[in-house]
């Protein structure tokens, strides 16, 4: 655990793909899918907050500080990090989204070890970039916020324009794996031999 990271769960996204379901709080085996992330994240921070727009009353019940973004308009993860950087309580900040729950469990630690002196890393696995699993310094708030002003909202575009550092997750193509229709929540659930309640 890093004393000088903070957590943030990206759980602020329309569901689009899940019929406009709230991912995070959609159930498997009983618990909320932002549940599975948060257990997987806990040990790796010293604080965590949820970046939710909607149902923040139920993210409330978890004990954790909810987040809103900062602008109405659902400008993507980057407002939720945004939000994120600006609420901190520590220098950096780790996100990772609510739909991803087998996330490495060494993801912040590559992330600190491998950073150099960058102050943004993402996950990559060799393959595939994964952007919304990032480390980012709170001093990039300004950058980000002038960013998106513009009207500009891709995540990549931003990391790759503040020299963000890719950390490569070799060979962990699965762990990345996001739960994005119903059919993705049936099969983790079922690999799993999971039941709902």
């Amino acid at each position: 655990m890093h004393q000088g990271i903070s957590g943030v769960i990206l759980a602020g996204g329309r569901g689009m793909r899940m019929g406009g379901e709230d991912k995070g709080l959609m159930p498997i085996g009983g618990i909320t899918l932002y549940q599975y992330v948060l257990a997987r994240l806990r040990p790796q921070v010293s604080s965590i907050a949820i970046s939710a727009n909607r149902n923040q009353a139920r993210y409330q019940t978890s004990g954790l500080p909810v987040i809103g973004d900062l602008t109405p308009d659902f400008s993507g993860p980057l407002a939720g990090m945004l939000a994120g950087l600006e609420q901190a309580t520590s220098e950096w900040v780790a996100f990772v989204p609510c739909d991803v729950p087998d996330f490495p469990t060494t993801l912040i630690e590559q992330f600190w070890l491998q950073k150099s002196t960058s102050l943004a890393t993402y996950a990559s696995d060799g393959e595939r970039d994964h952007p919304t699993l990032a480390l980012l310094h709170i001093s990039l708030a300004p950058k980000l916020a002038d960013y998106l002003a513009q009207g500009k909202c891709k995540l990549m575009l931003f990391l790759e324009s503040i020299g963000a550092q890719q950390v490569i997750f070799k060979g962990q193509q699965s762990a990345f794996h996001n739960l994005n229709t119903p059919e993705d929540f049936q099969h983790w659930q079922m690999e799993r031999g999971l039941h709902n309640e």
